[in-house]
C-alpha cells in the first residue's frame, strides 16, 4: 500500500502539488478521527506485506512535527499541534506485522515555492542552498527518528547535487543503508525502478536487471522500462497503481474527494492488476485514500478486503507444489495456471522456458512459453489435462535455481 493524506483532502479546490504562489495553511488540517491502526488494518486485509506512508507530498505540509519549517502538523489544530502521524503510523505497522516505508517528495513544495525537479521559482543560488537545507534536515528526521524502514520513495526521483540538489546518498547511508529505494539518487545500493505507468502493469518480459533508470513524476507514461537481462543494475520494478479511477477521480485517484465511492475500481480490475505486476516479476503498490475523518472509507475498506479475499482463495490451494522443476500429480488433472519462482538471491538465471504437460500415456505437450521468470511469474492458459508438469529451461545464464513450481485450476 501507499497512503496519501494532504491538505487537499480538507481544500480540494486547491491543487497543491506544486507552487500556488502562497503556503497552505496547516490551519484547515483538523481529522478528528484519525487512526493509522485503521489504516493498516486495511492494508493487511488486502493482503498487503509492507505499507509506504506519503509523509510529505507536494504541497510541502509535513505529517510529522518538522522542526525545518513551520508547515507540519504542528501547526494544525488536530491534537492541539501535539500529533505525530508518521510516528503512529510506524507504531501500527509494527503492531500488525507490516513493513513500514515512507515517501518522501523533494521536487514539488507549495510552501516553499519550489517545482520540478525542486528548484526554487527564483532560480536564486541562496533560496535553493536554503531549500537543500529542509530537504536534508526533514530526511535526516524522517530516516533518524522511527527506526529502520523497508522502503524509501521518491516521487519522480531527486535534483542531483551536481546540478544544484541536496546531498541524500550520505544521510541514507548514515541512516538506512539497508532500506529499499524507488527512484533514488542512481548511486543508491538498493534500488527500485518505476515500471513506465501508474496502471499497476508491468511491462511482458520485465528483468530486474535494466540499464535505464528514470526520475519521472508518473504525469505521463513511458515504454521500454521492461530492463534488460544484460543489464548492468539489479533494480527490480514496482507496480503502483490508485484504488480509485485513475482518470474520474480526484487528482489521478491518490487523493480522498467526497462522493467519489463509486469512483473504487471493481475486485476483477484488481485482480487483473495482480496478474499484470505481481504476476510479471515486480510487486504491486496500490494507492489508499485517507478521508477528511482521518479513515480509510468504508468503500474502500470492504474493497480492499474484497480483493485480498480473491488473491488469497486463488493461490491458497494449489493442485502441487515444489522447489523443483516438475510436479507429478499421480493422476491427470486439470489446470489452467502455474506459478513459476526463481530463488533471486542468486540472480535471475533463466533467459527462456517452456512449461509441458505430461498425460498419463506419456504423451507430452507445450502449455506456455517465455523468457523472464524472475522472482514471479503466473501463467494463465486455456485448462488443459496432465499427470504431469515440468518446467523446462530453455537458455539461461547459470544452472537455474527453481524457488517453487506450483499447480492450479482457478
Amino acid at each position: 500500500m501507499i497512503i496519501h493524506f494532504d491538505l487537499q483532502v480538507f481544500e480540494s479546490g486547491g491543487d497543491l502539488t506544486g507552487p500556488r504562489g502562497g503556503a497552505p495553511s496547516p490551519a484547515v488540517f483538523n481529522p478528528p478521527l484519525l487512526d493509522t491502526d485503521q489504516w493498516v488494518e486495511s492494508a493487511v486485509a488486502a493482503g498487503a506485506r509492507y505499507a509506504v506512508l506519503v509523509a510529505k507530498h507536494g504541497s510541502g505540509f509535513s505529517l510529522w512535527p518538522t522542526q525545518a519549517h513551520s508547515c507540519s502538523v504542528a501547526a494544525s489544530p488536530w491534537r492541539q499541534g501535539r500529533g505525530d502521524i508518521v510516528g503512529d503510523f510506524i507504531r501500527s505497522c509494527a503492531k500488525y506485522g507490516v513493513r513500514p516505508g515512507l515517501y518522501y517528495n523533494t521536487n514539488f513544495n507549495a510552501f516553499l515555492n519550489v517545482e520540478y525537479p525542486g528548484r526554487v521559482r527564483s532560480g536564486d543560488a541562496a533560496a535553493q542552498a536554503a531549500y537543500n537545507a529542509v530537504v536534508e534536515q526533514q530526511l535526516t528526521e524522517l530516516w533518524s527518528r522511527y527506526g529502520d524502514l523497508f522502503e524509501i520513495w521518491f516521487d519522480g526521483g531527486t535534483l542531483p547535487p551536481e546540478q544544484g540538489g541536496p546531498r541524500i546518498i550520505p544521510i541514507l547511508a548514515r541512516f538506512q543503508p539497508d532500506a529499499v529505494v524507488f527512484q533514488g539518487p542512481p548511486s543508491a545500493r538498493n534500488l527500485l525502478r518505476w515500471v513506465g505507468n501508474e496502471r499497476g502493469e508491468a511491462p511482458d518480459p520485465c528483468w530486474a536487471t535494466t540499464d535505464l533508470l528514470t526520475a519521472e513524476d508518473g504525469t505521463a507514461e513511458k515504454v521500454g522500462m521492461g530492463g534488460s537481462p544484460a543489464g548492468s543494475r539489479w533494480a527490480p520494478g514496482e507496480s503502483d497503481l490508485p484504488n480509485r479511477d485513475q482518470k474520474r477521480a480526484f487528482q489521478g485517484g491518490w487523493f480522498w474527494r467526497a462522493g467519489e465511492d463509486d469512483l473504487l475500481y471493481s475486485c476483477d480490475h484488481l485482480v487483473e492488476r495482480y496478474y499484470g505486476s505481481v504476476g510479471r516479476n515486480t510487486n504491486m503498490l496500490i494507492g489508499m485514500v485517507i478521508d477528511n475523518r482521518g479513515l480509510v472509507p468504508e468503500a474502500d475498506r470492504r474493497r480492499f478486503a474484497e480483493f485480498g479475499r480473491a488473491v488469497a482463495g486463488r493461490f491458497a490451494r494449489p493442485l502441487a507444489r515444489a522447489a523443483a522443476p516438475e510436479l507429478d500429480f499421480g493422476t491427470e488433472q486439470e489446470l489452467n495456471q502455474a506459478v513459476v519462482m526463481e530463488d533471486i538471491a542468486h540472480g535471475e538465471r533463466i533467459l527462456g522456458y517452456d512449461l509441458r504437460g505430461v498425460r498419463a500415456s506419456g504423451e507430452e505437450f507445450s502449455i506456455a512459453t517465455g523468457s523472464c521468470i524472475g522472482h514471479k511469474r503466473i501463467l494463465r492458459f486455456p485448462a488443459v489435462r496432465a499427470a504431469r508438469l515440468r518446467l523446462e529451461v530453455t537458455a539461461a545464464k547459470a544452472p537455474p535455481l527453481i524457488r517453487e513450481l506450483a499447480a492450479y485450476r482457478i
